[in-house]
């Protein structure tokens, strides 16, 4: 401050930059200079109530007008001791151990390309003082913003149901999305698939102990428990939900910088978002890219003397309803094809 004007302000009266500033502060008074980047820092960390890293601070200066390089940041965070929040071990509290029906993953086979096209689900636990509770979170997979979220005693439907419930009266969205969740007990009920089948929803569950499929509500679970559970103390579950409703909706949706959405909060990625983009639609393969699996097969068919594949571009581990691996085999190579010899009663090796 410089009397009663910030810095911000002085730069929009000069009709000059924030960076161009602080560039000629630290060519004009290095020590002046590297006290200011300290104080933001140090700022930044404090707002955020120590759940920011060197990587958040360094894009936060940036968005703030101050140039300043990461390792920069990182070696003043350590002299200053600025220790993020470190995350505990993870515990596994899914139980997909019933006779409910099971449904097709669709999630790993959606390309996204706007707002309620895929919905990621999930329960985690959190432990209080005296009990457990636990907390069922719904996101929009291409925003990455909590649109359903719900807190409760007991582990029934009945607890991502009112999630649901609250997703579905905060978005409104048409039918045909697709909702992704693990496949544990209560996804799995009669009540929940209920829900999903009067709003048009389409259910679909991730592959057996396999929670890379629902990873971005895997992230945003480590994120709330890393930077808000572990970080306060709690006196009973309504001092819980308080802060809960104040993370989610105020901090994580609004505020905090998400480093898939390149280092910007979810409510201001989906102001930006392309709404002419986000009008086509999701699009769906049952089958791998070619990139991924097509150099294996070609180093196979070169082995064969081919000069042409025709191989499948799916996973090996997955296929369609009605397809099995086991009704297709490698055609054989041109040079092999009994076809291509006009002589008869000739054997081709």
């Amino acid at each position: 401050m410089q009397g009663n004007l910030s810095i911000e302000r002085m730069c929009q009266l000069a009709a000059v930059s924030r960076a161009g500033f602080y560039r000629s502060l630290q060519e004009r008074e290095p020590v002046e200079e590297n006290m200011e980047v300290r104080s933001a820092i140090q700022n930044i960390f404090v707002e955020h109530k120590r759940r920011y890293g060197y990587r958040r601070v360094s894009k936060e200066l940036r968005r703030r007008g101050m140039l300043v390089n990461h390792k920069r940041v990182s070696r003043l965070m350590r002299e200053d001791n600025l220790l993020a929040v470190q995350p505990k071990a993870f515990v596994v509290t899914t139980d997909s151990d019933h006779d409910f029906e099971v449904y097709l993953n669709l999630a790993s086979r959606m390309k996204l390309t706007g707002l309620n096209q895929l919905w990621v689900a999930d329960i985690t636990y959190i432990r209080l003082n005296r009990e457990w509770v636990f907390l069922a979170v719904i996101l929009d997979a291409f925003s990455r913003k909590v649109v359903g979220w719900e807190l409760d005693r007991t582990l029934a439907a009945r607890l991502p149901i009112a999630a649901l419930e609250k997703a579905l009266t905060e978005r409104e969205p048409p039918p045909g999305v697709v909702h992704h969740s693990d496949r544990g007990v209560q996804y799995a009920s009669g009540a929940y698939v209920g829900v999903l089948r009067r709003h048009g929803m389409i259910p679909s569950m991730s592959r057996p102990a396999n929670p890379y499929d629902n990873a971005s509500c895997e992230s945003f679970i480590k994120t709330l428990k890393r930077e808000e559970i572990y970080a306060n103390e709690y006196r009973d579950l309504d001092h819980l939900r308080e802060n809960i409703a104040a993370f989610i909706d105020s901090y994580y949706n609004r505020v905090r910088l998400h480093s898939a959405l390149g280092y910007r909060p979810p409510e201001e990625f989906e102001r930006g978002a392309n709404r002419a983009t986000m009008s086509q639609g999701a699009t769906m393969s049952f089958f791998r890219h070619e990139e991924i699996y097509r150099p294996m097969w070609n180093s196979f068919w070169r082995s064969l003397g081919a000069t042409t594949a025709a191989a499948p571009t799916h996973r090996l581990d997955e296929f369609p309803a009605g397809y099995s691996s086991a009704g297709w085999s490698p055609p054989e190579p041109a040079s092999a094809s009994p076809a291509d010899d006009d002589s008869e009663g000739t054997e081709v090796v």
